[in-house]
């Protein structure tokens, strides 16, 4: 019995140190994103066709927001008005 309680003790110690070292590497390892990057994206259709010279949406996002990239790039979302959903974002940032 007393081999039993032992394993659970130190079953539960080890847990609750892991459990403790992955909370503070979350904290300290955390990835802050620019909400503006996901309002760009949310604006761009989704295709992740690459036609516009980026990887993807959020790619071409990214560099949008950077200055790298002109808003009229997205070519499957220029008839659906992309271009000047992107630039009423960017006018609408905080700066």
């Amino acid at each position: 019995m007393t081999v039993f309680l032992y394993t659970i003790i130190v079953l539960g110690a080890i847990s609750f140190s892991a459990g403790v070292f992955l909370a503070f590497a979350a904290k300290k390892f955390e990835v802050k994103e620019d909400p503006l990057v996901k309002e760009v994206t949310a604006a761009l259709p989704g295709a992740n066709c690459g036609a516009c010279g980026f990887p993807g949406c959020e790619g071409f996002a990214k560099e949008i927001i950077k200055g790298a990239a002109k808003a009229d790039g997205c070519v499957p979302g220029r008839k659906s008005g992309v271009p000047e959903k992107i630039k009423a974002i960017l006018e609408n940032r905080p700066k």
